[in-house]
């Protein structure tokens, strides 16, 4: 890309695009913008006009692209897999499967079927009746998917739990769960299980998906050995839409894990917003690089895709630069969803490596996890030829909320724009920084350019039910109808939505407010810089004054002290004074969170000498 258009699409300094956490919103309007032309476009889109659709859409209307069960009710696994056998679709390959060494096996919808109905039985001969919690403690196996796609038929519920958790974390979200059985393996039992199996009461049974040795493991039993005496056929019982169907965990910065509960149907919304956001059709080949134990590797690595029919890449392999667009050039992946953390990895890997791989196939991509910076869009037309469309939602939300869209115009560093079905607003904050009711009982909501918290009108399908025993932490979720996300944010005149950051990482200094993705994203600009984290400091002349955590890329040989000064240089070029960072400190590594998330209050803490709080999701963590 020439150095003239490069400026264009990042912005210059007195872009609106830098100005969007100072609360001066300007000519938002007039923000460098990816245009799409529709005729660059190799499949029609599923949402190619964005207002229509929206003044049409209605979550019935969603509800009838799905089949529903026989007897009434929607179950999650009838959707996933049975109804597309019916259909007639049983040989198309449904897991395209790559082991470590890259050896590649397919399952198809047919087989899926009768395997996940062999485990539901096996389940039920095991004692475990719907409503019961199964958990998973697993990488990205085959024998997974039938675990999970199984446990859903049996209407039991499901509740996966990250494979580099340590056994403290374990046991408290077994426990919290009452979790009667965990799929897992014998090392993994013996490093994360065996040393608080006795803290777990309710846990009778271990699912083992390898062949170690297990005398010595209470309640074990070879997952081979369940399925090889179960029929093959498992009549799906009628299934109400508000039954239970997902677990998922999610920590807040100080308490215990909570639980969150999804129901079944929730498939709804699993299915539109993929449809909608992620752009799926039925002879896609998707990869979700999410991992299993996260949200997003359930309803996007699992859900969502297997109900649109596609074939679905599965991964065992960890991340490799080479290995990734290996698998995305021989697979001819067409719908590829990533994460930030990937993405800046394959950034830092340099695009010669990109160059030696056919990426012809691939059509759309899409990021998640945390706010994409405008340097990786800029990146992915640079050197993948390809937009990378960011997209916001959260564990509660159960699917995709925001998003940027295979049709629509994309402004990078926006999360975009609302989903069909799902209303938006910015709330004011009150005094203790979260959307508050006024003495007369209802919110206040901002119009464009204020900073306040981002919101959504209850009632969308897999909005999540509850937090699991913890009613009081439910209830504090909403207020006048609104879901408080706890998220900052502000929305522009075109309608699009840009994220500011967590409702405690928002720093104020001299009377501004400044988000840290904005600080973060110029910070990356930098050659050298692989990852930034920004906080606030107690400043007793601003209030607060902003820190930088800057992790550099390998083999950077500038001495600190002038690339601190080079840094500084180049934020107050294109931040201005005031926003600028007054302190830059290097770190080897930044602390995340497991799904790649820079845990800003962890360095808050550390900075500040504050308590940690709950660090089981910290990447490389509590192992």
């Amino acid at each position: 890309m020439p150095p003239a258009e490069r400026q264009h699409l990042l912005g210059t300094q007195d872009s609106p695009l830098r100005q969007v956490y100072t609360g001066d919103m300007g000519g938002f309007s007039e923000l460098p913008v990816i245009r799409k032309d529709p005729a660059d476009l190799s499949v029609t889109p599923n949402l190619a006009d964005y207002a229509a659709t929206r003044a049409d859409f209605t979550w019935e209307t969603a509800e009838s692209w799905l089949d529903g069960l026989p007897d009434g009710g929607f179950n999650i696994a009838y959707e996933a897999v049975d109804r597309h056998v019916t259909a007639g679709r049983g040989d198309h390959v449904a897991l395209r499967c790559l082991d470590k060494a890259g050896a590649v096996t397919d399952v198809t919808y047919a087989h899926l079927q009768t395997e996940t109905n062999a485990f539901a039985n096996a389940l039920r001969s095991l004692g475990i009746s719907p409503g019961q919690r199964v958990f998973s403690l697993v990488g990205r196996v085959p024998a997974l998917y039938t675990a999970v796609l199984g446990t859903l038929k049996a209407r039991s519920v499901f509740a996966p739990l990250f494979s580099a958790f340590g056994p403290e974390p374990v046991k408290q979200r077994v426990v919290i769960g009452g979790g009667v059985a965990i799929v897992t393996t014998t090392a993994l039992y013996r490093k994360k299980i065996a040393p608080v199996r006795d803290e777990m009461p309710t846990l009778a049974h271990v699912i083992l998906l390898d062949d170690g040795p297990a005398d010595d493991i209470p309640g074990a039993i070879r997952f081979e050995e369940l399925m090889a005496g179960q029929s093959r056929e498992f009549p799906i019982e009628p299934t109400g839409r508000e039954e239970m169907a997902l677990l998922h965990f999610t920590s807040g910065t100080t308490g215990t894990p909570k639980a969150a509960v999804h129901v079944h149907g929730a498939v709804v919304a699993h299915y539109a917003t993929g449809h909608f956001a992620l752009d799926l059709h039925p002879d896609d080949i998707y990869w979700c690089t999410a991992d299993p134990g996260w949200v997003t590797g359930t309803s996007y690595g699992i859900i969502s895709p297997l109900t649109h029919g596609l074939t679905m890449i599965v991964d065992e392999g960890e991340f490799d630069a080479r290995r990734w667009y290996r698998t995305l050039a021989e697979q001819r992946v067409t719908v590829w969803y990533t994460a930030p953390t990937a993405i800046r990895m394959l950034m830092r890997a340099g695009p010669d490596v990109a160059a030696e791989y056919d990426l012809s196939s691939v059509r759309f991509v899409a990021s998640v996890g945390e706010p994409l910076n405008p340097e990786a869009v800029v990146w992915g037309r640079e050197v993948l030829g390809l937009t990378i469309h960011d997209n916001w939602w959260q564990t509660e939300t159960g699917g995709i909320m925001i998003a940027n869209y295979a049709s629509a115009d994309v402004f990078p560093g926006s999360m975009g724009r609302p989903m069909p079905g799902i209303i938006a607003g910015i709330l004011q904050r009150g005094e203790e920084g979260r959307a508050a009711a006024g003495p007369d009982g209802h919110v206040v909501e901002l119009g464009p350019g204020e900073v306040g918290e981002l919101a959504l009108r209850v009632g969308w399908p897999s909005m999540f039910r509850g937090y699991l025993d913890a009613d009081d932490r439910y209830r504090k979720c909403f207020v006048d109808g609104w879901y408080r996300t706890g998220d900052l944010a502000q929305r522009d005149e075109n309608g699009y939505y840009w994220f500011v950051g967590r409702a405690d990482d928002v720093i104020k200094t001299a009377g501004h407010l400044i988000g840290p993705f904005e600080v973060e994203s110029v910070l990356m600009e930098h050659p050298a810089v692989a990852e930034a984290g920004v906080i606030g400091v107690p400043d007793p002349m601003m209030g607060e004054r902003i820190k930088a955590f800057v992790s550099l890329k390998p083999g950077t040989t500038t001495d600190p002290a002038v690339l601190r000064k080079e840094l500084t240089a180049h934020a107050r070029r294109r931040l201005g004074p005031a926003v600028a960072p007054r302190e830059i400190a290097f770190s080897e590594n930044l602390p995340k969170t497991r799904s790649g998330k820079i845990m800003r209050r962890l360095l808050r803490a550390r900075e500040l000498g504050l308590p940690e709080g709950d660090l089981s999701t910290l990447e490389g963590g509590d192992k």
